[in-house]
């Protein structure tokens, strides 16, 4: 599967996510911070931009999202000068809802051939470069599609098995130590990790605020399992 795709056909968007429960994102200054929270919005996510330690605590979020593009040894540099690496590694520990997007992803593992880059080592495993024969373009870029290996995952949830298209714009790639902690695949010259996931922790490779109403029911999932952590909330 390429990445030369046809744009999906729009589709309706996806349902509200339940209005309690709100979602920090954090500002590392090189993210796509206005896409990402307008599609958090678009789903009925409270959301509030975070940008030190004491945001996040002030705000009280039940979810906390971390995006990224560009590249990842200013997005770990930012999260390092701010503090909010220790504050993203201990949400992760306490299993609380996260959802890593694009360098977001990347961060979370040990190390990145990108530059020699230590991560912020929550999971064990490394970003390794593509190396594709010369027909596979690089960076992968556009859409292709993925296949959920843990299809009943609430961050896939209302999404098919396989088949569902995503946006994609990267050179580099995760390689989890852990084969279970991998949540989607997708095929570019060869599988690779398209999207993690473990107890309330998500993050995707893919852009799901540049994926129309496939990549907002992403959101709107992550949402609602923010939602479902509020304090008070029903389930």
């Amino acid at each position: 599967m390429n990445s030369e795709l046809p744009t999906p056909n729009s589709e309706p968007a996806a349902a509200s996510a339940p209005r309690s429960g709100r979602v920090a994102v954090i500002d590392t200054g090189i993210c796509n911070l206005r896409s990402v929270t307008k599609a958090l919005e678009a789903v009925g996510a409270p959301i509030q931009v975070v940008r030190t330690p004491a945001d996040v605590a002030a705000v009280r979020a039940t979810g906390l999202v971390l995006p990224g593009v560009g590249a990842l040894r200013d997005c770990v540099a930012a999260l390092r000068q701010t503090g909010l690496d220790a504050t993203v590694r201990d949400w992760i520990a306490a299993d609380r809802p996260f959802l890593g997007v694009c360098l977001g992803m990347q961060a979370l593992f040990e190390s990145s051939e990108e530059g020699d880059i230590r991560g912020l080592g929550i999971f064990p495993g490394r970003v390794v470069r593509f190396r594709r024969p010369r027909e596979f373009k690089i960076p992968h870029m556009g859409w292709n599609t993925v296949r959920f290996t843990q299809p009943q995952s609430p961050l896939a949830r209302d999404l098919a098995p396989a088949g569902e298209a995503f946006y994609f714009v990267h050179s580099f790639h995760c390689v989890p130590a852990d084969p279970g902690l991998v949540l989607a695949a997708c095929d570019y010259g060869g599988e690779f990790c398209a999207a993690i996931g473990r107890g309330r922790v998500f993050a995707t490779q893919f852009h799901p605020e540049k994926s129309q109403a496939k990549g907002l029911r992403i959101y709107g999932n992550f949402a609602a399992v923010a939602a479902q952590a509020a304090p008070g909330a029903a389930g």
